[in-house]
């Protein structure tokens, strides 16, 4: 049985690779429990950096629907907090995360880059949430939180599809690149991300998810922890020690 997750790991760099092309990548249990599994997996490998893309021309096509035929309600219930898990596991990883989106994401597609920090995305990548015009319920929480409550209801209500060059101008995307730079502008980030401190890239990711999550005055109190959490580990000195010569 084909894995429907590859999990791939050099020098610090965990790759995450959607295996289900024949499904268009759609999101099925095994998936969600292999991505889920993956995140673990890196997180106690002391992984730097987390790329997740896709194998074939679809990033991912959205839950497998034909998975949810004859499922009785508590079923698709269990399976739709899997996917759930999935996404807070990614979101959750405490090292940078990048999406690498070369084709349509649609409804568990989009939810996957967005729990990323960042998606690279080259032209051919666009973004959809019809999930209402579904009879269903999803992708309602973190597409507002990046794109705004009004782009998201259009999304959401008629089904309206972001192409890459829309997706980078209101935010969902941060680097779009032609296919054949894609590889040299993934090699540059993740080498950037390679060399820095472990313990402060952790500790940025940090501040600025949970400092979103507060008022102005607890998101401050966040920084100030974290300036102590990183005098403590100490890492600045070495990478201080370098300036000046």
């Amino acid at each position: 049985m084909t894995e429907p997750l590859l999990y791939a790991e050099a020098d610090g760099l965990v790759t995450l690779t959607l295996n289900r092309p024949e499904a268009r990548n759609a999101l099925n249990l095994a998936l969600a429990e292999a991505l889920a599994a993956a995140c673990r997996r890196a997180t106690d490998a002391q992984a730097k950096c987390v790329l997740i893309r896709a194998k074939g021309p679809v990033f991912c096509a959205g839950a497998d629907l034909k998975e949810r035929q004859g499922m009785d309600d508590n079923t698709v219930r269990a399976r739709r907090v899997k996917g759930f898990w999935a996404y807070e596991s990614i979101e959750r990883l405490p090292m940078p995360s990048i999406a690498v989106v070369e084709g349509p994401a649609v409804g568990s597609g989009v939810e996957i880059a967005a729990a990323c920090d960042m998606i690279v995305a080259t032209p051919r990548a666009s973004f959809k949430t019809p999930e209402a015009l579904w009879g269903t319920v999803g992708a309602t929480q973190r597409l507002p939180r990046i794109l705004g409550k009004r782009l998201a209801k259009d999304m959401m209500f008629t089904g309206r599809v972001l192409g890459a060059e829309e997706a980078l101008a209101a935010g969902l995307v941060a680097r779009l690149v032609e296919p054949e730079a894609l590889q040299p502008t993934l090699d540059a980030i993740t080498a950037t991300i390679l060399k820095a401190p472990a313990s402060a890239m952790a500790l940025a990711k940090r501040c600025i998810d949970e400092g979103l999550e507060r008022d102005p005055r607890g998101a401050l109190a966040t920084e100030l922890m974290a300036i102590e959490d990183s005098l403590a580990a100490a890492e600045w000195r070495k990478t201080m020690s370098g300036f000046g010569r």
